[in-house]
């Protein structure tokens, strides 16, 4: 691996989502040496993943290169691999790449797209928890009006016309504005030789409201706002099964040749850990974001959970709490090198907001809710500050603003085919 053997504590850490990011930007690096491994070679800014997935932005403006963030960080290395497994007793980690020791470890693996044992929906459906995943997704819309100009049968036009959202969390909202942004001002225009108006999007979801993690305000404002975009609207429906042309629940059948999958979410942790685990796969840690059953070995963002009184489950799997929970293990180390005590993690809610679409978000403070036009300026302004760096911050204002002001979005490019799942192959 080529990582130097120096007379400071080593800290591996696994993972650059929002957590492991934060951490090694917070920790003192002259008082540890910090080896990073994830399996990509660059860090992803999540909520705006849809935008790449509905053609709005390009994925270089929501990646950022890995050394490049940390280039001037001192004592760190960076190792593009898949971590295989871990050995907290010896206290080595094994990579694709080889194996390595460690004094700490800190893992940040975060989450995966949880299908709750449906074997046919993972296998037909399209989930949106990666990078790569968004852009097949985009292809896929549309290769889908690419294939639907092409048919004479109606029924198999309206199907490639058709788009199923499995999960009414913010994701899905957010995508179902998205998709319905393009049918009112973009698809009619690239697409004049077919009868947009019969392109139907349907949102399933299993509770009894959208953004169930929202306030009842939020999620009434939101579900007002999506019908009034024409996004059909199901509450209490329950994904069963689906073939890749028909989703079926326990309410009636949808048609649809794309079901987009973001129902459920649980952790993906390195194998070889004895650790507790939650029901969505999550390691137990205590308050200090340590593995219960290790001193040395921590986990923080999407695969931890610390449960409590007020979180019987765990905090929420929340770009905010991963931020959050990353920066201050960072400063618990840069305690512990001065030999204090380290402080115990305690999440303070800054507030909850989602969009839905042009001039339409909602928002959710300690005290008030509120949304529409002034809640989506705050959510824009928000997201811009939370990217990485100023080149990102303006080549996403600039596609914001060019979309707002002509009624377009300038990347529906289909450079990726993605192959149809439910075409048998000879």
């Amino acid at each position: 691996m080529n990582i130097p053997h120096i007379d400071l504590p080593r800290i591996v850490v696994i993972g650059c989502g929002f957590a492991g990011l934060k951490f090694v930007k917070s920790i003192n690096s002259k008082k540890y040496q910090i080896v990073l491994f994830d399996k990509n070679n660059y860090h992803t800014f999540q909520p705006l993943m849809y935008q790449v997935a509905s053609a709005g932005l390009e994925p270089d403006s929501i990646v950022y290169p890995i050394r490049k963030v940390f280039n001037r960080k001192k004592n760190f290395h960076f190792r593009m691999a898949q971590v295989h497994q871990i050995d907290g007793e010896q206290n080595i980690v094994y990579t694709s790449i080889g194996s390595l020791s460690f004094d700490y470890l800190v893992m940040a693996t975060g989450a995966d797209s949880n299908f709750f044992g449906m074997k046919n929906i993972e296998k037909y459906s399209m989930p949106m928890k990666s990078l790569v995943e968004a852009l097949n997704l985009r292809s896929v819309i549309l290769q889908n009006f690419e294939k639907a100009i092409h048919t004479s049968d109606l029924n198999e036009r309206e199907a490639l016309m058709s788009f199923v959202i499995v999960g009414g969390g913010a994701t899905g909202v957010e995508l179902a504005g998205a998709l319905a942004e393009l049918k009112k001002y973009i698809l009619p225009k690239d697409y004049p030789d077919l009868d947009i108006r019969r392109m139907q999007i349907h949102i399933v979801q299993g509770g009894d409201r959208l953004l169930p993690a929202m306030s009842q305000k939020s999620s009434d404002n939101s579900e007002s706002f999506l019908r009034k975009m024409g996004v059909n609207v199901w509450l209490n429906v329950r994904a069963k099964d689906y073939d890749g042309h028909a989703l079926y629940t326990n309410d009636e059948t949808y048609y649809a040749k794309t079901l987009i999958w973001t129902a459920g979410v649980k952790g993906v942790p390195t194998k070889g850990l004895k650790a507790d685990f939650t029901s969505s796969n999550r390691i137990l840690v205590d308050e200090f974001n340590r593995v219960k059953g290790y001193e040395n070995i921590f986990s923080i963002g999407d695969v931890a959970a610390c449960p409590s009184e007020e979180e019987p489950y765990g905090l929420p799997m929340l770009a905010s709490v991963a931020v959050q929970q990353g920066v201050k293990l960072g400063k618990n180390f840069n305690l512990l090198a001065k030999e204090k005590e380290m402080k115990a993690f305690v999440y303070k809610d800054k507030g909850t907001m989602a969009t839905i679409g042009r001039n339409l978000a909602v928002v959710d403070m300690k005290s008030f809710q509120f949304g529409g036009w002034i809640a989506w300026l705050m959510w824009m302004f928000i997201h811009l500050m939370l990217l990485v760096d100023f080149r990102s911050r303006l080549v996403v204002f600039v596609n914001w603003a060019w979309s707002y002001l002509c009624y377009d979005k300038g990347t529906r490019l289909i450079v990726r085919k993605v192959s149809d799942k439910t075409e048998k192959k000879i």
